[in-house]
């Protein structure tokens, strides 16, 4: 789960294991599987490093439980 913001502020958090596509417009645009999409403040960067560093900590977890 990712912390996005909405173009009026408002912050939520969205399942970036869902997300099929961002198109930027220049706003970005996050398109889900289900064909839901969210316009919102961050850049398809930002969003892109979130969902990696979302991962990284999915990883380090299952690691750490390996342990």
């Amino acid at each position: 789960m990712i912390h996005l913001t909405r173009l009026n502020g408002e912050e939520f958090v969205i399942n970036c294991m869902q997300i099929e596509r961002i198109e930027s417009i220049p706003e970005s645009n996050v398109i889900l599987v289900n064909g839901k999409h969210y316009v919102v403040q961050e850049s398809v960067d930002e969003i892109i490093a979130r969902t990696v560093e979302f991962n990284a900590r999915i990883c380090a977890s299952a690691r750490k439980m390996e342990d």
